[in-house]
């Protein structure tokens, strides 16, 4: 029995995901032994002001990184969009299972739209609010930290009119009854690999990279690992307000990238079709660039 010590962030939606990469590993021919390892990240002890300012997703990922380094743990599960996109040679990271639901979610009132003026919408990332505020100039977005059941309180305490958070988060926790809209991703295109786990482990652990590629599924393994390609491309960061999503189509994949500037002034789209997804990525991210990108995220 090979024994395999997971390691996690302690949160109720950090743990719900390593217990899902539990039972995807329980499901294989190996009989494994699997620990899951929780631990208290930088991320989750500062909750107060906009995480860009204190160090960005980063901060979520350092700890179990720490753990990797130093021979504590075998793996480490994330949330794709909060592991960074250039990563320590001496990282690598899967795709993780199917992608759940990779829109974003209204909770609290039922449209977007319909919002009336001064609504305090929460959102704690740069890239839903300023698609948002594009969409409906009367609303004020407001910062918001902490887990998902913090964020909900928060909202029936009357400190937001609504809030903005990740359909997937919400459905993992058995939560999709407090959604009122699941936004279309051509309203607003969700972050690079939202909706998808994350297996991080140490290069040289070519056993554990073994066990990881065995979850992989192919189409969402190259959809997840064009979007991150389209953010590297572009020098951007988790701050930027940029969102990349690469959907399978029946003659290959379609990315849609939108970049905006922190207020929705400005908006770069650009959708693409094509066979294979990591030279359309390169595609997107080349036609981006064409456009301005470089401008709209030197400024930011």
């Amino acid at each position: 029995m090979k024994k395999i010590r997971v390691a996690t962030r302690k949160s109720e939606l950090a743990l719900w995901q390593a217990r899902h990469v539990r039972s995807l590993l329980t499901q294989s021919d190996v009989d494994f032994d699997i620990e899951i390892v929780g631990f208290t990240t930088e991320g989750d002890i500062r909750r107060e002001g906009r995480l860009q300012d204190i160090g960005g997703k980063g901060l979520f990922t350092q700890e179990l990184e720490r753990a990797l380094s130093e021979h504590q743990v075998d793996l480490a599960v994330h949330s794709m969009k909060d592991v960074p996109v250039i990563l320590d040679a001496s990282f690598g990271v899967m795709a993780a299972g199917e992608r759940a639901d990779a829109r974003d979610a209204l909770v609290g009132a039922d449209s977007i739209l319909k919002l009336s003026k001064g609504s305090r919408v929460g959102s704690s990332s740069g890239r839903r609010a300023a698609q948002l505020v594009r969409q409906n100039r009367d609303i004020n977005i407001v910062p918001v930290r902490g887990n998902v059941g913090t964020r909900l309180e928060k909202l029936r305490r009357g400190e937001f009119d609504a809030l903005l958070l990740a359909s997937a988060g919400l459905d993992r926790l058995g939560l999709g009854a407090e959604i009122g809209q699941r936004l279309d991703t051509e309203f607003c295109v969700p972050a690079a690999g939202q909706g998808a786990l994350a297996i991080e482990f140490l290069r040289e652990r070519e056993d554990i990279a073994s066990i990881a590629a065995t979850l992989c599924t192919e189409h969402v393994a190259r959809a997840i690992e064009s979007e991150r390609l389209v953010v590297k491309r572009l020098g951007a960061d988790c701050n930027m307000p940029l969102g990349v999503y690469c959907r399978p189509k029946e003659a290959g994949f379609c990315i849609t990238a939108t970049l905006l500037t922190e207020t929705g002034d400005r908006c770069l789209r650009v959708e693409k079709i094509g066979k294979n997804a990591i030279d359309l990525a390169e595609d997107v991210a080349e036609t981006l660039l064409a456009m301005g990108a470089k401008e709209l995220i030197d400024a930011g």
